[in-house]
This record gives structure tokens, sequence and C-alpha cells, in this order.
């Protein structure tokens, strides 16, 4: 329970923990926040990490000049594209084994099953789609490789959802981050950014396994 409450903590105050890190450690952040999106789209384990509040966070922090924009954006797109690309790979290794598995404290059934219904019903734009889909982005790409997309088709799928990912929240917080309105707030929006593609995840994933 002390767990699950420090990283519901960390996800409403991302800023707090970037800007302590950033004074404990400098330039050392810039890995820590390739790991974050690394691991959150390139481990089926990890759909938990705060991916579209951090890029957003990222934003706000580079307009305030606590980091540099042209350093994030690259970094971060080379993160979410290796991420999902490495996602990909390993359904591809464990094909049809992983509709054996069960729940477990790693493996989220119910969110792959989501996932793959989702996918079913749109195809490859869902690699798009699903980026701005918290805990669903992080099995859209293990589906892909499941159901054996060709690696050329994934890759353009995925820089191109990648691009459009990284760059628009990024710029959303850069532009949008420091007004005060939304400093005052940034749990609510943050608390939006996870809720409201979730609902719309969940929704599509309904309406996709009734249509079938």
């Amino acid at each position: 329970m002390d767990i699950l409450l420090q990283l519901i903590d960390f996800i409403l105050h991302v800023d707090r923990y970037l800007e302590a890190f950033v004074h404990d450690h400098g330039l050392w952040v810039y890995a820590l926040l390739f790991v974050i999106i690394f691991v959150e789209t390139g481990m089926v384990v990890m759909p938990f990490l705060p991916g579209d509040s951090l890029l957003f966070i990222v934003g706000a922090m580079c307009g305030a000049e606590v980091m540099s924009l042209s350093l994030c954006i690259p970094l971060l797109l080379v993160a979410a594209i290796a991420g999902d690309q490495t996602n990909y790979s390993i359904g591809r290794y464990f094909g049809p084994k992983v509709f054996q598995w069960e729940n477990s404290r790693f493996f989220n059934r119910q969110a792959f099953e989501q996932a793959h219904a989702f996918y079913e019903k749109y195809g490859g734009i869902t690699i798009i789609l699903a980026r701005f889909m918290p805990f669903i982005r992080t099995f859209v790409p293990f589906v892909a490789g499941v159901a054996d997309m060709t690696r050329h088709k994934f890759t353009v799928f995925n820089v191109v959802g990648g691009v459009v990912w990284v760059v628009s929240l990024t710029l959303a917080g850069y532009l949008f981050g420091n007004l005060p309105f939304v400093q005052t707030h940034l749990s609510k929006i943050i608390w939006g950014l996870i809720l409201v593609p979730g609902l719309i995840t969940v929704v599509g994933a309904w309406r996709a396994r009734k249509a079938g």
C-alpha cells in the first residue's frame, strides 16, 4: 500500500521530484528521463510509469529554463521509439505463449486483452493512437509483435507515433505549462492526462469486444 501511495505521489508531483533531481544531480536528469520513457514503452511489466504527464512536465521545465528543450526532445524521441521497438521484438519472440499467461504481479492480463481488442479493431493506426493511452501504450507494441506485424510496417507507425506523442506533449508543456492557471491546477491536469485517455481506451476495447 505504501508503494502505491508513493507511486501516486510521484505521478501527481513529478515536477517537484524532477526539480529536486536536477538540483541534486544536474545533467543526470537526462539519463533518468531516458530510462523512464524507455522502460514505460519498452517493458510490458512496467505500464504504470507517468509517460504523458512526464512529457508535459519536462516541457514546462524547459520553458522555465530548468532543462534544455533542444536536448530533451531528441533524447525522449529516441527513448520512446527504441522502447516500442524493444517491446515489439519481445512480443515477436514470445508469440502465442502469452495467451497462456495468467494475471500476476508483473503481468496485467486484462490490460493485455484490452490492447489486443483495440489492435484487432483498428490495426496499425493503434500504434499511433495508443501512444496517448496510459497502460495500453505499453502493451500495443507487444501485441503487434505477437500478431506478427512486419517489422517494417511496425517501425513506420512506431516512428510516426513517437514523434507525435513526444513533440506534442512536450511542446504543450513548454508553451502552457508555466501559465498561472496551469500551475494552480497541475494535479487536476495530470489526472486528466491519465483518466481521459484511459476511459476512451476502455470504451473502445468494450465496443471492439462487443462487435466481435
